[in-house]
């Protein structure tokens, strides 16, 4: 079958980048993120944390083609704000999203052990 290895679907190969940077020429203070080796899981949830902020003017992500395994994420923001850093800021609050989730889980788990 022409299918590709199932391994290449999550695992970088020598030399790629999960993330590359490319800075967008038509849009003022915008740049265009290229994500390896993940999809709209990650593509939806960053774009969602992005347009939180309120500096952040636009984001919004793309899957080139179902056989490729990456996103491509757009963001623009306010001239005092660079895209970087606004993707930087997004991956942070979804991380401490994230452990607060898990942790009120487990919370959650206990008590309804306990309660047995």
């Amino acid at each position: 079958m022409n299918a590709p290895a199932t391994f290449e679907s999550f695992l970088l190969l020598d030399g790629e980048k999960k993330i590359s940077i490319t800075k967008d020429t038509k849009v003022p203070n915008a740049a265009i993120f290229t994500v390896n080796k993940e999809d709209h899981t990650l593509g939806n949830l960053l774009m969602h944390q992005l347009l939180r902020d309120p500096q952040v003017l636009f984001a919004g992500y793309k899957v080139p083609h179902p056989l490729e395994h990456k996103f491509v994420l757009r963001v623009q923001t306010t001239p005092d704000y660079s895209p970087q850093e606004a993707l930087s800021n997004a991956i942070t609050d979804l991380i401490s999203e994230s452990t607060a989730l898990e942790t009120r889980f487990k919370e959650a788990v206990r008590e309804r052990r306990e309660g047995d």
